[in-house]
């Protein structure tokens, strides 16, 4: 498996999830389980299958994330410079075409959450932005075709 970079917080995130998927979700599917059992001829008991299927997704997400857990390394905030844009910087970006602003935080793919303004470093603008300073304007290609940004302010 490929290293996946997190932040101290995500890397804790993930620990907690787990743990909540273990402790929580686990035994629900199991008691899930075991009521559906109860009721008789399993050959044509659709709650359990349903039950069964509902255990085998868990299992594999938690396998997944165990997974992911093993190739974590924890990225050092004190280490990460704001002389350009890269993973754990907070940039502010420019539309230059409608002058919209965008504030993102660039981090791994499995830090990842649009509504909290965290962005993958594998998506297109983040890949651009990489490596560049404030005042750049940096083109990029996304679906509706290329649009120029312009990096206002990059902090931590």
């Amino acid at each position: 498996m490929a290293i996946t970079y997190m932040s101290k917080e995500g890397y804790d995130n993930l620990l907690k999830e787990i743990s909540h998927l273990e402790s929580v979700e686990r035994p629900r599917i199991v008691a899930a389980i075991a009521e559906a059992r109860d009721k008789g001829d399993l050959s044509e008991n659709a709650e359990y299958d349903s039950a069964k299927e509902a255990q085998g997704l868990l299992e594999a997400k938690i396998a997944t994330l165990k997974a992911t857990l093993l190739d974590v390394r924890i990225l050092d905030e004190s280490q990460v410079s704001t002389d350009s844009v890269q993973i754990l910087t907070k940039v502010t970006i420019r539309n230059t075409k409608n002058n919209q602003q965008m504030k993102y935080t660039l981090v791994s793919e499995a830090e990842a959450n649009l509504r909290e303004g965290k962005i993958s470093t594998g998506t297109p603008i983040a890949k651009a932005l990489i490596g560049k300073k404030v005042g750049d304007i940096v083109p990029v290609q996304l679906p509706v075709g290329t649009v120029e940004f312009e990096i206002m302010n990059i902090e931590l």
